[in-house]
């Protein structure tokens, strides 16, 4: 079975041989060049063995054609990126936000990077899926995560043309990559939080929004992120895509209640920051109660999020052996 199939297997809910299993990273030193950062993605594949892969884009290309200056520096040691500069400083500026082209810049810079990735995986048969923000996560960026500021100061409907434009260009990146071959995306969004905003805002800016861009991905293995602590549940789970990722075990729901209540195949399972601060035991456990709650089924073993750089070899591959170990003594 490749690992393809083996995907498409979970999807369905069959029993298969084995729990598959993802990681990914950002990688700050090469992430802006296609050909490096093609080169890093397959080397991670092929030491992890990773059983779908996720696109390693630069955390902020979606903001990056817009003007917006960025600082790099923090992600080396854990940190994140920061906006320097912003073409959005008052609220009237948002009106000039408008749709932007998906054939120059960072965008194509992007498919470039995809491109590159996809001809070094032929005849791998392994699922892809391309990082897409949704469109209110790329508001939130460009004003240096200010935009419900702006909403509540009275600028609600230049916030609405704004998202207009941004989901318009972002739908047609998501068309452009399923057109050259990734599986599906992995749609994040960031703000469907209730430590970050609240229903009424996210059920006005967010989730029009961003069913818009998940209606024009016509992959067979398209992924919602769900980031961050409380997230918005009961506005997520019937979103239209297969599977559905979120910080397991940092936030509720349980992943039992999850896969029952989403109906979906879930891609989590590993708390991420366990994995970075070495919590062997931990990491155990969130295994063991990830396969025991589902088991075994619609289900793709996986942190909630990225891992945080630097990152710790041993630690990597850690997680794939003791998937091995308590997956062969629970499913035997």
């Amino acid at each position: 079975m490749t690992k393809k199939e083996l995907i498409q297997a979970v999807l369905k809910g069959e029993k298969t041989d084995h729990i598959p299993y993802s990681m990914w990273s950002h990688v700050p030193e090469v992430d802006r060049d296609p050909e490096a950062i093609a080169e890093e993605t397959y080397r991670f594949y092929k030491e992890y063995d990773v059983d779908i892969i996720k696109t390693m884009n630069n955390g902020m290309y979606s903001i990056e054609d817009y003007g917006c200056e960025i600082d790099y520096s923090d992600v080396l040691t854990g940190g994140v990126a920061k906006i320097v500069t912003t073409p959005v400083h008052r609220g009237e500026d948002w009106m000039k936000i408008q749709e932007i082209s998906i054939e120059e810049g960072a965008l194509k810079r992007e498919q470039t990077y995809l491109a590159l990735l996809l001809e070094k995986l032929k005849g791998e048969e392994v699922p892809v899926v391309f990082t897409a923000f949704s469109p209110i996560t790329t508001a939130n960026k460009l004003c240096g995560n200010k935009v419900q500021e702006y909403v509540k100061n009275g600028y609600g409907k230049e916030v609405h043309q704004a998202l207009k434009a941004i989901t318009a260009t972002t739908r047609k990146l998501v068309q452009r990559v399923i057109e050259m071959g990734a599986d599906g995306i992995f749609f994040a969004t960031q703000l469907s939080s209730y430590v970050k905003s609240d229903e009424k805002f996210y059920e006005e800016y967010g989730a029009p929004y961003d069913k818009v861009v998940l209606e024009a991905s016509k992959g067979w293995c398209n992924v919602l992120h769900a980031h961050g602590d409380e997230i918005m549940f009961d506005l997520l789970k019937d979103y239209p895509v297969q599977i559905f990722n979120y910080h397991a075990w940092q936030s509720l729901p349980s992943v039992g209640e999850a896969q029952v209540c989403t109906g979906k195949t879930l891609m989590c399972g590993i708390e991420r920051m366990d994995i970075t601060n070495h919590r062997k035991n931990e990491i155990r456990n969130e295994i063991y109660e990830s396969i025991k709650q589902t088991g075994g089924r619609h289900l793709i073993l996986a942190p909630g999020c990225v891992i945080r750089y630097p990152l710790d070899q041993e630690m990597l591959a850690y997680v794939k052996n003791v998937k091995v170990e308590i997956e062969q003594a629970l499913l035997v």
